[in-house]
């Protein structure tokens, strides 16, 4: 009779549009080819129909209307279904699930993955935010894990700083952003007229409208490289502060050549057909969607912002970095890649960022052993 393999779960407040959800599901996928059971366990289920679950992941929907309220749900789901490990992703889902386990006696391993500074979410939110009391619930909760994942180094000193914790406690791993699929997503076809031949070049922005992708910065920066040379720019994603956006567009009169489609399932097709990636955020733990745009070959600018992509970009080698806010100089280092000063990237690099190497890693990291498990992928 054969064993039966382990399970691992997965625990999220909801599938918003953002990366950490990405990242989770990339993890599930991986778990799946590795051979564990998984389940993608939400407090909500808002937002499963913006992806594709991937196929052998079971989703249960603890039906809670806040994180919070899904302590109780999450007890019996870990009393029922004893799974090896549970890996939450954000806040509050981590802390939620530390106390889970306590809760529960279930002698679950739960991997606390930080994907942002802390201290920036302190900085950059009124005092009256709840994101204020995160530092306060980490500095608390953290030392109970066992594990504790960040996804550069920087992230890892500041979580050091903020909570206490030894750095040795800490280990760094870089998200699963390179998958199979993204070759392949990235070769379909674009139902846009600005990617036909013979179009002026695109500059695309990817991310969350909200002010830590600061994308007043790369909007206005294109108005200044519009001056210079014909160029469209199109922002993929949603968020709260689409109004403010599109107000500023109207100001700047670029209404006719800059877009905001909103999400989409597929941004690898524009990333690859776009004329420069730019990444325009105030911080970053990592920045995954830096990572797809050079896995699909196309050109990349940052921010030199905390802390990821000055680490994914091999601190400039792959790519231009300017300072954070400066619109002056990101249109010129954007000018600077439209005339074909771009910066090639070692396929080697992105190794690090493959799904079959990140997953290995979290097997080892979890002691889940890998003679048990096939890490090939197809």
């Amino acid at each position: 009779m054969s064993e039966i393999p382990p399970r691992i779960a997965l625990f999220l407040r909801t599938l918003g549009g953002g990366g950490a959800e990405r990242v989770l599901l990339n993890l599930a996928q991986g778990f799946v080819q590795a051979r564990l059971e998984v389940d993608l366990v939400v407090s909500a289920g808002e937002g499963l129909d913006l992806w594709e679950i991937p196929i052998g992941v079971r989703v249960i929907n603890l039906e809670a209307p806040r994180v919070s309220a899904s302590l109780p749900a999450l007890v019996r789901y870990l009393r029922q279904e004893r799974p090896i490990a549970i890996i939450p992703s954000l806040h509050y889902a981590n802390e939620v699930a530390l106390l889970a386990k306590y809760l529960s006696g279930v002698p679950v391993r739960v991997l606390i993955p930080e994907h942002n500074e802390l201290s920036m979410e302190v900085h950059y939110h009124e005092m009256g935010s709840r994101k204020r009391l995160i530092p306060v619930a980490a500095r608390l909760l953290y030392p109970f894990a066992d594990a504790i994942v960040t996804v550069s180094k920087g992230v890892a000193q500041d979580l050091a700083h903020i909570t206490g914790l030894p750095l040795k406690r800490i280990q760094v791993i870089y998200n699963p952003v390179i998958t199979p699929q993204i070759q392949e997503l990235a070769k379909e076809s674009i139902d846009h007229p600005w990617f036909n031949a013979d179009e002026p070049p695109v500059i695309l922005g990817v991310g969350r409208l909200e002010d830590q992708k600061d994308f007043p910065t790369l909007i206005r920066a294109f108005a200044q490289v519009r001056q210079v040379s014909p160029a469209r720019l199109m922002i993929l994603g949603w968020g709260p502060d689409r109004p403010q956006l599109e107000d500023l567009i109207r100001e700047l009169g670029l209404e006719e050549d800059v877009a905001l489609p909103g999400f989409v399932n597929n941004p690898y097709a524009y990333m690859a057909r776009a004329s420069v990636f730019v990444l325009s955020s105030a911080w970053e733990g990592m920045s995954n969607v830096l990572v797809e745009a050079m896995a699909v070959g196309a050109p990349v600018i940052s921010t030199d912002c905390k802390s990821g992509p000055a680490e994914v970009l091999n601190y400039g080698e792959y790519g231009n970095l300017v300072p954070v806010g400066d619109s002056h100089a990101m249109s010129e280092a954007i000018l600077d890649v439209l005339n074909g000063h771009s910066k090639a990237v070692d396929s080697a690099w992105l190794n690090q960022f493959t799904l079959e190497v990140v997953t290995q890693q979290y097997l080892e990291l979890l002691d889940i052993p890998v003679t048990e498990c096939s890490t090939k992928f197809a």
